[in-house]
């Protein structure tokens, strides 16, 4: 069953407890408006590339997105599978372990145990059950985890509501923290606003443009007819998970309190004071599941990449199957390990999640989103132009996340970093394709 199984994960354990532009401790409603982001950009990725990228995917005898932008444009010289590859070891390995540690905040938040313990159970066991399924298993452990994160997204504030004393009560219970709390600017105004709150939350939507694990569900779907039920079931699907995760953090605001040392916890600390211990854990479940559904995908992506477009297209290609399924399995394991490294170093952080998946998301999809589309719906989009979308995409994310480092200015307080890294690689492709004109002949070029 399709769905959009990727949920940038500080997302539904609480839309981000405490948010706002100048890190002050206010939320909320504010986080609505990245949810209309997500919503919007989860039905642009189904409207625009689905289908196309179905078809030229199937006609090409493309199976990743390296692939396809390689028979695309018939780059005989092989920069663009490479560039891709960069782009997707650099960013997934980083999602991977913000995915580990969130793993680590729900067992230490459940059951007291060292975050290390946590992060070294979640990767056991995505590693094993990848390693053993492969794409089969992720796929079907994603439809068991995406219903258990609708049920947590919906059941828990309405129990957390009930269990206050009813809408009433509720509402008094974050009266203390001030009108500019439930305001939908968070107390911003005019420019603040505009760049801070309307720009950063929306922006969110632009990453399911390029999200290679997301791209793959499209090119793996039997047949395009299915698209249009994919995307109905993907739109209810979010409509249920990403509007009750905001309702997860009000919640868990009246009931915890304001000052909880770790947002990031706010859901299985939530769980565990309100409902019964084996209710709990069900609930506890939806949350692991919405870390694990992204790591399997992620995780799977990046080995198919080191298996399938560095070993197989340019190291072995003859390799036999055999080979190849114990070369994948060493890959993942790999790759988990080199993930699992980074989410110790990332451990005592209380909202390294939110930063680490903003800074892989983005990259992601700066890199992937503005090339992609304008290969599948412009004729006139030329290999250069791909290959300057990419490098901008990715060196944009990478510059504005280090501002401070790099340039000694916070970019990311001029202009979000999700929105800035696409707008530049959206601005890119074009530029650099009308410089490079026209484009060379290629396989993909045929399309009518």
């Amino acid at each position: 069953m399709p769905r959009d199984d990727d949920v940038p994960y500080e997302y539904f354990i609480g839309m981000r407890y405490t948010r706002s532009r100048q890190r002050t401790r206010v939320i909320s409603f504010i986080s609505a408006i990245s949810v209309i982001g997500i919503a919007l950009g989860i039905l642009a990725s189904w409207t625009f590339i689905a289908i196309p990228l179905r078809r030229e995917t199937a006609r090409m005898g493309a199976l990743t997105l390296p692939d396809y932008f390689e028979a695309r444009f018939g780059d005989r010289s092989r920069v663009l599978r490479v560039v891709s590859m960069v782009v997707i070891l650099v960013f997934y390995t980083a999602y991977v372990g913000a995915q580990l540690t969130g793993a680590g905040k729900i067992l230490q938040a459940t059951f007291g145990l060292p975050p290390a313990w946590g992060i070294a159970i979640g990767a056991v066991v995505i590693a094993f059950y990848t390693l053993a399924g492969g794409f089969l298993a992720v796929a079907w452990t994603d439809l068991v985890q995406g219903l258990l994160m609708a049920i947590a997204a919906v059941a828990l504030p309405i129990v957390g509501i009930a269990a206050l004393g009813g809408p009433g009560a509720f509402l008094d219970g974050l009266a203390p923290r001030g009108d500019a709390f439930l305001s939908m600017t968070g107390g911003d105004v005019g420019a603040a606003f505009g760049f801070g709150v309307v720009v950063g939350g929306l922006s969110w939507g632009f990453g399911y443009l390029g999200q290679p694990h997301l791209l793959a569900r499209y090119m793996a779907i039997r047949r395009t007819s299915e698209l249009r039920r994919g995307s109905l079931i993907a739109m209810g699907w979010t409509l249920l998970s990403y509007w009750g995760a905001p309702m997860i953090g009000l919640v868990g605001v009246a009931v915890l309190g304001p000052d909880l040392d770790d947002p990031e916890k706010v859901m299985p600390l939530l769980a565990t004071t309100l409902m019964p211990g084996w209710i709990a854990g069900i609930m506890i479940a939806g949350a692991t599941a919405a870390m694990m559904s992204s790591a399997d995908s992620q995780l799977l992506v990046a080995t198919s990449t080191l298996v399938e477009d560095i070993w197989v297209r340019l190291v072995r290609p003859g390799t036999p199957p055999r080979r190849l399924v114990l070369l994948s399995r060493l890959a993942t394991l790999g790759i988990a390990g080199v993930a699992t490294v980074f989410a110790f170093q990332a451990l005592g952080g209380s909202r390294v999640i939110d930063a680490v998946v903003a800074y892989a998301w983005t990259g992601l999809g700066a890199s992937f989103g503005p090339p992609l589309l304008y290969a599948l719906w412009w004729r006139g989009t030329t290999r250069e132009g791909v290959l300057a979308g990419m490098l901008g995409g990715m060196a944009a994310t990478i510059l504005w996340q280090n501002g401070p480092a790099l340039v000694g200015v916070d970019l990311d307080a001029l202009v979000d970093l999700k929105a800035a890294a696409v707008l530049i690689s959206a601005a890119l492709v074009p530029a650099v394709s009308f410089a490079t004109w026209p484009p060379r002949a290629a396989y993909g070029e045929r399309r009518d």
